[in-house]
């Protein structure tokens, strides 16, 4: 089946795919927008290892979503190309993509009304959200049309589990996320909270673990006992800490039956929340529900 080339599939910034994989899907990226707090005025440039290094050293890094006026103008680049648009948006109950994405489709749909724009709430975050655009892409590959496609990112979108654990609980204190009493308690005590992403599309703790290793090592329990499919490809993320990500693609290959994984980065959008060291796996499972 040939791919279907009447509609493009867009995502944002939030999805953590990198320039080449986009490229490779054929996907385009509206970025949402990073700037340091000591400086709001400038974008930040800061990426990889240098990101981490200046929120290690106290720079706090802040984020917001892209205005009306680049929905617009993404938008409407595809659509004065007589396509359609599938867009695949960051979770909303963590950004109001989109929201925004909802009221340019809107704006556009009246000057383009022979044209569709269908957007969709991935209730997904990082590689998560990558994880599911990537499996969009691969339909759509496959010759899917756009109503079938959306159908099916609605159907799939929950099922692309999402595990974290981060290595410093100052940031998720600063989010709201955890408590202050809890985040020193937790530095005290060595506690990584491990994570997940529910079905609301919100962050939620669902266990302490001591140590570093055993975090980690739990994430690769989880995905054993909950992937459904061991032939699909995982995403692994990590914000500057590849041993760590290293390490659970090691376990997944060779000790959880995992066949083919990807290690990627979390990029400024995630990481000036979850902070360094933050490790985080995707993959297909049954249902997010079931992740208590």
């Amino acid at each position: 089946m040939k791919q279907n080339d009447s509609y493009v599939l867009i995502t944002d910034s939030g999805a953590d795919l990198s320039e080449h994989m986009l490229e490779s899907m054929g996907v385009k990226s509206i970025a949402l927008n990073v700037f340091m707090k000591d400086n709001p005025a400038l974008p930040c440039e800061l990426r990889g290892a240098e990101f981490y290094d200046a929120l290690r050293g106290g720079q706090v890094a802040c984020t917001s979503a892209a205005n009306l006026a680049r929905f617009r103008e993404t938008f409407g680049e595809v659509l004065e190309s007589g396509r359609d648009i599938l867009y695949l948006s960051f979770s909303s109950p963590l950004s109001c993509m989109c929201a925004t994405a909802k009221i340019a489709a809107e704006e556009l749909q009246e000057e383009y009304p022979e044209r569709r724009i269908i957007v969709i709430d991935t209730l997904c975050a990082s590689l998560g959200e990558g994880l599911l655009v990537y499996h969009c892409a691969e339909q759509k590959e496959r010759g899917m049309s756009l109503d079938e496609l959306a159908a099916y990112a609605e159907e799939t979108r929950l099922k692309i589990m999402h595990w974290f654990t981060v290595d410093d609980l100052l940031f998720l204190k600063r989010g709201g996320r955890v408590g202050a009493v809890s985040a020193f308690a937790g530095a005290l005590l060595g506690i990584k909270p491990v994570m997940h992403v529910s079905d609301e599309g919100k962050l939620v703790p669902v266990q302490k673990v001591r140590g570093r290793k055993n975090a980690i090592a739990e994430l690769g329990k989880r995905y054993a006992a909950e992937c459904t499919d061991k032939e699909s490809t995982v995403f692994i993320a990590h914000a500057d800490a590849i041993e760590a990500a290293e390490t659970l693609k090691d376990a997944l290959l060779h000790q959880h039956g995992a066949k083919h994984v990807v290690v990627g980065e979390i990029g400024p959008v995630i990481g000036a929340h979850a902070g360094p060291g933050t490790v985080a796996l995707f993959y297909l499972g049954s249902s997010r529900s079931q992740n208590t």
